[in-house]
Formats: structure tokens, sequence, C-alpha cells
């Protein structure tokens, strides 16, 4: 695949349900997660709508690999995504509301009316919408049939849905709650690999 259309199909990936819907320190530790943990906060992650987050995110398939910087800035009616790193570009932004979502790259800036419109007019192709947005905090998209499972200690390990396979590998604590620090996605032959290093939830001042 060339890296173009790579960088595009990354993009896309990381635009799925965004409308749908303190540096961090070291960990506690993994003994203080447990169901009733879990139990306890799935209440305020439901709600919790507004956050930072910056990380690596990581893309492979059959073809090629490549990976990035990420610095994620959520609210209720915008996103904004920042993606820099190795390849050509060095810097893209992909942002939105309802209705208008853009990408600018180092080839343009691109808009559609939606992230699935986008990865039409790039690709000329797409994939049903998915809820990137509830994903990164743990949980299944409302709504849509899906497979649970948790491990050990009560927390979501594997969740299927929408043809996604999303396998939780370790979690993190900022502002009292438990959220996902390492995750894969599968689609196929497609892997995203998302690493947080900094989760801020309920951000105040986007």
């Amino acid at each position: 695949m060339r890296r173009p259309a790579l960088l595009s199909l990354f993009w896309l990936v990381l635009a799925f349900g965004l409308l749908a819907g303190c540096a961090s320190r070291p960990a506690p530790t993994d003994a203080t997660r447990s169901a009733e943990t879990w139990e306890a906060q799935r209440a305020r992650l439901a709600t919790l709508d507004t956050w930072e987050l910056t990380g690596k995110v990581g893309l492979r398939t059959p073809d090629d690999s490549t990976s990035a910087n990420l610095d994620w800035r959520q609210t209720p009616y915008h996103f904004r995504l920042l993606l820099s790193g190795p390849f050509g570009s060095g810097r893209s932004v992909l942002e939105g509301r309802t209705g208008r979502v853009s990408l600018t790259t180092g080839e343009g800036r691109f808009e559609a009316e939606s992230p699935e419109a986008l990865m039409r007019q790039r690709l000329g192709w797409s994939l049903p919408v998915a809820a990137l947005t509830d994903w990164v905090r743990g949980l299944p998209a409302a709504g849509r049939p899906h497979r649970l499972e948790r491990d050990g200690r009560g927390f979501p390990a594997r969740l299927e849905q929408d043809g996604w396979t999303i396998d939780y590998r370790d979690w993190t604590r900022a502002d009292g709650l438990w959220l996902p620090r390492r995750m894969t996605l599968t689609y196929g032959d497609l892997d995203v690999t998302l690493v947080v290093t900094r989760w801020q939830p309920e951000l105040l001042d986007v």
C-alpha cells in the first residue's frame, strides 16, 4: 500500500464514531483493580465526554506499517486529533463537529460531512460506523450487538463489535478513573495499536 493511502486509512480508522457519541504518573498497583472497582466507575465513564489524551498510535497492514504521536482533544461537540511522526507530511490534523469533518495533511485539506463520507472520498469505500470514543474508555458502543470478555479482575479484556476486535492490554489511573493505557484494534488484516502516555479526563479549557 502506498504511504499516502496508508496515512489516510490511519486517520479514518481514528475518525470512526468521533461524532457518535495529569501527565500520567505510574499507575497504582494492579491489585487495586477489581470487578467492584469497574462497576463503581461505569456510570462516570458513561458520562465522560470531554478529555485530552496523548500517546502513540501504530498501524499495520499486510503491505506496510507506520506509527505516529497522537494528541486527541474531545468534547461533546468537537474533536481534534493531531498526528505527528516519521511519515512524509510530518503533521496532520483531523477535526470536526456535527455535519463537517476536515483532514489537513501535507497533501492538502479535505472535507466531508462525516468520517464515512471522507473515507469514500479519499479511499473509495467505507466501513460501518464504529464508536472509538466508547472503546477508548473501555465501553461497548450503546445499542449495537457486542461480545465482551473480562479479565481476572473484572475489567474488559476483549470486546467484539461492528466487525472489530478490541483487546485491552493495560490500564492506568487518572482523575480517579481507571482508563485503558494500551489497546489493540483489529479489523480483518488491519491492526491498530494505541498506547496512551497521558490521560486528562474532563478537560475544562478546550
